[in-house]
């Protein structure tokens, strides 16, 4: 994979100085992770060391070190969405998509995340793919929502 983009951001991040937060927010961004080979290239290029990126890049629960697919699937388990079936809800998932909580889809069309609360106890057990809500799930209901989202 190339990353030109990548290295026009560190080039300018010389050039202007700064701190490196907005650097490593801007990479994460423009890849959706943070490419091992552009962290090694930042502490080359900058002079951080490799320790001191990951432990910002493992700190700040906004950055990711291996890829997202391109629909994210949120699962709640939080309180309410537990009690009524949440655990149900993503083992069904899971087996529709063949992969397991906090990972990404093969094809990089799905990653599957848990949350603790999307605010909408009352559509217990809730679902979030991208940004559409599902509510009031059943755990048959899953893979024609999972099919519906992999066409759009």
């Amino acid at each position: 994979m190339a990353f030109e983009k990548a290295e026009q951001m560190i080039a300018d991040y010389k050039e202007k100085g700064g701190t490196l937060l907005p650097l490593l927010e801007d990479i994460n961004a423009e890849y959706s992770y943070l490419p091992e080979e552009v962290l090694r290239t930042v502490s080359r290029e900058l002079g951080y060391p490799l320790s001191q990126l990951y432990s910002l890049a493992t700190f700040y629960n906004v950055f990711r070190l291996e890829p997202r697919g391109r629909h994210l699937v949120n699962v709640c388990l939080g309180t309410s969405c537990y009690v009524r079936g949440g655990r149900r809800i993503l083992e069904r998932v899971v087996r529709e998509l063949g992969v397991e909580e906090g990972h990404t889809t093969e094809d990089f069309q799905f990653t599957v995340e848990t949350v603790h609360c999307m605010g909408c106890c009352a559509l217990a057990p809730v679902m979030r793919v991208d940004k559409d809500i599902y509510g009031r799930l059943r755990p048959d209901r899953i893979s024609g929502i999972l099919r519906e989202c992999s066409k759009g």
